[in-house]
């Protein structure tokens, strides 16, 4: 315990850059008492609207609440939603001179209508085409100016068209020339678009995906999904979270596995977000992968407890590794 708790100690002022899709997650809340009369659904009476940094912004916010020195690159719009991200960053304290306005597409929106501590719908507003022109040209040019003041980089892929090919491509050569450590949160079952990466960091469906991508068939074990996986990208780590089942840690020469710390899960919004925190945060700290993955573990379980988009703080760690080594 002392020796993890020596590694969070160092989190402190570690320097980060995030790259890729700022979202406003949007959460409605309310209750259920009657069912519409005009069709088979529940009537939510509106209580209260909260709205909270996600995507690659959530990111920001993990590693801001624990302590970093953090910068994001991001696209918003020419809109309400994209004021209320900019404030939000401006009141946390993260630096944005990367976060470009682009008046053709809107600030991803993805609203959540939640009654009885369970998400009712959700509605999303959002192009997720591909940056192009004057916005790839002026994210490229921002993240080569932010990446020298910055230990790390991590590269949030929600899919919603920041973190193109060309655009991941860019950035990793650009880190690996600059010599900095770099994660990978993907979306993409083409892990060739992250080539060069130090970790990726794949939920249990996006791992079997690429791997299925890599293979053209469902491969007949994790540790050769890993391996291939591993090849094509001249990674480091892959390290696979699986919800209740914990993580899988693959570097080239071993794995291992992590067991879940949540006693209960109300919402995995998010999780990824912090796991990737913690991880690159604990690297960057002198941690090793199997360390890091270790605390990024324990940060999870406390996340996904929570209800809602949430991000987790030192003290919260502390006391669940403090708990499970009772």
């Amino acid at each position: 315990m002392e020796h993890l708790e020596n590694i969070l100690d160092s989190f402190k002022d570690r320097r980060l850059l995030v790259v890729g899709d700022i979202i406003l997650d949007r959460f409605i809340w309310g209750r259920v008492k009657k069912i519409s009369p005009e069709a088979p659904v529940p009537v939510v009476e509106v209580e209260r609207i909260t709205d909270h940094l996600g995507g690659a912004a959530n990111v920001a916010v993990n590693l801001a609440n624990l302590g970093a020195k953090v910068s994001l690159l991001g696209v918003v719009g020419l809109d309400r939603a994209g004021q209320d991200v900019i404030e939000k960053l401006d009141k946390i304290g993260i630096e944005r001179s990367g976060v470009v306005t682009d008046e053709n597409r809107p600030t991803t929106l993805k609203s959540r209508v939640v009654a009885r501590q369970q998400q009712v719908c959700r509605t999303d507003r959002e192009i997720s085409r591909p940056v192009c022109g004057d916005v790839f040209s002026e994210l490229l040019d921002t993240f080569s100016n932010l990446v020298s003041n910055s230990e790390g980089v991590i590269l949030s892929d929600y899919a919603k068209g920041v973190v193109s090919f060309e655009l991941s491509q860019k950035v990793i050569e650009i880190s690996i020339k600059s010599r900095k450590f770099l994660a990978v949160d993907p979306k993409s079952t083409d892990f060739s678009k992250y080539h060069g990466a130090t970790v990726i960091t794949p939920n249990q469906a996006e791992f079997e995906l690429a791997a299925r991508n890599v293979l053209q068939a469902t491969p007949s074990s994790s540790q050769l999904a890993a391996r291939s996986l591993l090849d094509i990208t001249d990674s480091q780590a892959l390290l696979v979270t699986r919800g209740g089942l914990g993580m899988l840690l693959y570097q080239r020469e071993k794995s291992d596995s992590i067991q879940a710390s949540a006693r209960e899960v109300f919402d995995v919004t998010g999780a990824g977000d912090t796991v990737i925190s913690v991880f690159s945060l604990g690297v960057l700290s002198g941690a090793s992968f199997y360390d890091a993955a270790v605390l990024s573990n324990f940060a999870a379980g406390i996340v996904v407890a929570k209800l809602g988009t949430a991000s987790v703080g030192r003290i919260e760690i502390i006391q669940a590794i403090s708990n499970a080594t009772r």
